[in-house]
Order: C-alpha cells, then structure tokens, then sequence
C-alpha cells in the first residue's frame, strides 16, 4: 500500500506493532537515513528474500528507498511472502521532510 509522507508518518507514529524498513544499499543508507530504520539492501537478490523472510511477520512495516520505486517492489515482494502489512513511502527519502540520521 503507496502512502503519502503525512499518512506513512501519523500512522506509523500511532503504531506500537511498527519498524521502519530502509531497501537502500549500504552505502546509500550510510549517507543518512529515518531514525530507527534497518537496512535491508533489495539489489541482494535471494539474501534480500531470506532476511526478509527472517522478518516478524506479525509485526507493521513502514518501507522506504530513495524516490519510492524500490520500496514499492519490496513492499510487493513482502506481500508475496504473506506480510501483510508492508507501507511504502511514496516520494522516498528525496522528498522526506523529517530527521534524517547521518552516522
């Protein structure tokens, strides 16, 4: 499910069953990233599907990438996987108007 920043943010903030998901590679995610997010690289191919079936399927994830695409095809692939609730951040972090961490 696309949702605008405004929507992906009040809702993950009203979500106590919440985790923030970055798809970004390592590099881009060093760069900065939404506070408590992991990093979970989609261009891993299989290693990406295992860790992300390794993931609390009970658990609301919220899943970003840079602009939107990445995060949308992860969002699919979690579904396919039986998440079912996977939220992708339309815009990504190019259009984030939060904190960003920089480590």
């Amino acid at each position: 499910m696309n949702l605008t920043q405004e929507d992906w943010v009040s809702q993950f903030e009203a979500d106590e069953n919440a985790v923030i998901l970055d798809v970004r590679t390592e590099d881009e995610f060093n760069e900065g990233f939404i506070a408590n997010a992991i990093n979970i690289d989609i261009h891993r191919g299989q290693d990406f599907v295992n860790e992300i079936e390794a993931l609390d399927k009970s658990k609301n994830y919220y899943v970003y990438c840079r602009s939107g695409m990445r995060s949308a095809k992860a969002c699919e692939i979690m579904n396919q996987l039986g998440f079912e609730n996977a939220y992708n951040l339309i815009g990504g972090i190019i259009e984030w108007e939060g904190e960003v961490i920089e480590p």
